[in-house]
C-alpha cells in the first residue's frame, strides 16, 4: 500500500515538473539575430523576452503548447515549443510608413492625461505590455502631434530596459496597429523618475480614433533583480525574482480594462452602474502644433 502511495506521488510531482526551453529568433532572411522579440505561450500569462543576442530561456509546464512570437518589422509567427529550438521570423510585407509633415512649428504644447489620483507602485511585475488610452478630443487641432511621453518609473538596479509602444484603435476598440516603425527601447536610471521620451522624430499625428500608449516589460538579464529569503517554516531558501523597471500606476475609474496576455489583447469589461477603479499606468502625452 504504501509502494502504491509513492507511486502516485512521484507521478503527480512529474505532472508538475518545469522543464527549461532554450531556443533563438532569428531573421529568415539575413540569419541575424532578433533582438527583444516577445515570446509568450499561447493563452497563457507566461512570456520572455528575447536578449539582444535572439536567445531566450523560459520555463514552462507543457511542451505541447505553442509560442506566438513577434517583433516589431517582423510577421506575427505561432510555432510548437517542441520545434522552438530555432525560431526564424519573416520581415512583415507592409512596412510601416513614416507620416511626412509640413510647416511644424513646436510653438505650443498641451499636457493630457493627469489624474487627479495619487501614484501608487505596481507589484506585478511578470511578463505584460500594459497601455493607456488617449482619445481624440477636437480641442487638439492646434496641437495635433505627438511630441513626448511621461512615464513614471521607480528602477531599483543602475539601468533598466523598456519598451515603448503606441497603438491605433481597431474596429474592435482594442490596440490595434504599431504606430512606431522601429523599436523603441529606453533606458531608465536608477530610482524614482519622471521620464520624458521625445518621440518628435517619428511623426506622429495624433489618431482621429485616439492612441493607445503603453510600456512592454523586457524579460531579459540585464533587468532582472534577485532576492533571498529564508522561510524558518520549511527551512529554505527561496528567490524572488522580478525584472525591472517597476512602473507606477494611477487608480482611476474606467470601464474598461485593457490586457495583453497569451499572445491577444483581452478587453475587460467592468460593471458600469458600480464606481470600478482599476489600476492605469501613469503615463502622459506632451502635444505641440
Amino acid at each position: 500500500m504504501i509502494e502504491k502511495r509513492l507511486i502516485w506521488v512521484l507521478i503527480l510531482i512529474s505532472q508538475f515538473t518545469f522543464s527549461q526551453i532554450k531556443g533563438v529568433v532569428k531573421d529568415s532572411i539575413s540569419g541575424k539575430p532578433v533582438s527583444f522579440a516577445n515570446i509568450w505561450i499561447e493563452n497563457e500569462n507566461n512570456g520572455t523576452t528575447t536578449e539582444e543576442n535572439g536567445e531566450f530561456n523560459i520555463s514552462i509546464l507543457e511542451k505541447s503548447k505553442n509560442f506566438i512570437v513577434s517583433a516589431i518589422g517582423y510577421k506575427k509567427k505561432t510555432i510548437k515549443i517542441s520545434e522552438a529550438k530555432q525560431i526564424f521570423l519573416s520581415p512583415s510585407d507592409v512596412q510601416i510608413k513614416e507620416v511626412i509633415i509640413s510647416n511644424r512649428k513646436n510653438t505650443k504644447e498641451i499636457e493630457i492625461g493627469k489624474t487627479k489620483s495619487l501614484i501608487s507602485q505596481a507589484f506585478e511585475n511578470g511578463p505584460k505590455i500594459d497601455v493607456k488610452y488617449f482619445p481624440y478630443l477636437t480641442s487638439y487641432k492646434k496641437t495635433k502631434y505627438l511630441k513626448k511621453i511621461i512615464l513614471n518609473t521607480d528602477n531599483r538596479k543602475e539601468e533598466a530596459t523598456i519598451r515603448i509602444h503606441l497603438f491605433s484603435v481597431g474596429n474592435d476598440g482594442l490596440p490595434d496597429k504599431e504606430l512606431l516603425n522601429k523599436d523603441l527601447i529606453i533606458t531608465i536610471k536608477n530610482g524614482v523618475r519622471n521620464n520624458k521620451i521625445d518621440i518628435t522624430s517619428f511623426d506622429i499625428k495624433m489618431p482621429i480614433n485616439g492612441v493607445f500608449v503603453g510600456f512592454e516589460k523586457l524579460m531579459i538579464e540585464s533587468n532582472r533583480l534577485e532576492k533571498t529569503s529564508f522561510d524558518t517554516n520549511s527551512q529554505t531558501t527561496k528567490i524572488h525574482r522580478t525584472y525591472c523597471p517597476y512602473i507606477l500606476y494611477n487608480n482611476v475609474e474606467r470601464d474598461t480594462k485593457f490586457i495583453f496576455q497569451g499572445g491577444k489583447w483581452i478587453k475587460k469589461m467592468t460593471d458600469s452602474s458600480l464606481k470600478t477603479t482599476i489600476d492605469e499606468p501613469s503615463i502622459n502625452l506632451i502635444l505641440t502644433n
